[in-house]
């Protein structure tokens, strides 16, 4: 029994160290399932319209939900101040609030939990002497974007409270790609900790196809935002067949609005139109990376995480027409907003792998 009590102990030390990477690695990865899980989270949220049923910022107190019937009226009563309530539900009841409410409120909690989730196991390693101080002011950089993504999220709410029944799609966008960059740097230094096996392969080639994986992973983050848009202004309850758009395959009512650049931004046909149009770049992007990746000698691990990527691309496609067709039923629009955080994971794997042969 003392013999494996004491094991860890008795390990070389770089053993000792392969662990204590690992288990930073493992910590970060499961942040990032977290994220993955409030962007799911936050989508339910946009889709069943919850995002302005709580009216107060309390990134303390609001951690308690309302306990007494009396917190209940206030927090409907501010509700009802607002024009979503004026406009959209004039006739909701205090329990049809309460069903908006805890959506919201959900998104919100998890949000606190993700921090404690980062934070107290941060210090924890520090203490032990798993994270080193130069590895520190990354890790902290993280920790104060979240805390940046909590008032970027406020300030998008925010924009509803006046004369809007929603909020505006332009800070939706930037809550959504703050997200993403966060869960992008979070994946990829885990990985640093995480994918520590020397790779093999042809160094120049792993170099060139980097490159191509980041352009690949670049224009896969555009689509996001362009998928963010067509969330933040309701474009996909709008020309629900596909390939077509109402029988066009250019509508008619592309840039029906002046000045004409805000057709790119405000424009139901638009929005959608480039949203489907880069899909086929991401398309391209993936394709074209898997056909290079073939012709050249390749580290095997890194082929095998490739893989990946042709299928989380499909399931993508699928879960995007599936969602357009069907008009956005709220399962199948998370899922695909979720399966877009997974593909550009999947691409960032892979870039990563091949980034560390070109640069060993």
């Amino acid at each position: 029994m003392s013999d494996t009590l004491t094991s860890t102990t008795n390990l070389p030390t770089a053993a000792r160290s392969r662990s204590a990477r690992r288990s930073v690695g493992l910590w970060l990865l499961l942040c990032c399932v977290m994220i993955a899980v409030m962007v799911l989270l936050g989508g339910i949220t946009r889709l069943t319209d919850s995002g302005l049923s709580i009216m107060e910022w309390k990134p303390i107190m609001g951690a308690l939900p309302p306990m007494s019937q009396a917190s209940w009226e206030h927090v409907f009563a501010l509700y009802r101040q607002i024009a979503e309530y004026k406009h959209v539900n004039p006739d909701m009841t205090l329990e049809g609030f309460k069903s908006i409410f805890w959506w919201e409120y959900l998104h919100r909690l998890w949000g606190r939990l993700l921090a404690v989730a980062f934070l107290v196991p941060l210090g924890w390693f520090l203490i032990r002497g798993r994270i080193t101080r130069a590895e520190l002011p990354r890790l902290m950089i993280l920790f104060a974007l979240g805390g940046l993504q909590g008032a970027v999220g406020w300030y998008m709410v925010a924009s509803g409270f006046q004369d809007r029944v929603d909020v505006s799609q332009y800070r939706l966008v930037v809550h959504l790609m703050l997200a993403l960059a966060i869960f992008a740097l979070m994946l990829w230094y885990a990985l640093d900790y995480l994918d520590e096996r020397p790779p093999t392969g042809d160094r120049t080639a792993m170099a060139q196809l980097a490159r191509h994986a980041r352009c690949m992973n670049i224009v896969i983050a555009v689509e996001i935002a362009l998928g963010g848009l067509v969330a933040g202004t309701d474009a996909g309850f709008v020309y629900n067949d596909f390939p077509r758009m109402n029988g066009h395959w250019l509508s008619p009512d592309l840039l029906t609005m002046s000045p004409w650049w805000i057709n790119f931004t405000e424009n139901l046909a638009m929005v959608q139109f480039q949203h489907r149009l880069t899909s086929g770049f991401v398309a391209i992007a993936v394709i074209s990376f898997l056909v290079r990746l073939r012709r050249h000698d390749i580290d095997r691990v890194i082929k095998r995480r490739a893989l990946t990527l042709p299928f989380a691309l499909a399931a993508q496609a699928f879960l995007g027409m599936a969602t357009l067709i069907l008009v956005v039923p709220v399962p199948l629009a998370v899922l695909h907003q979720l399966g877009a955080f997974v593909l550009l994971g999947c691409g960032l794997v892979v870039q990563h792998g091949l980034l560390r042969r070109a640069r060993s």
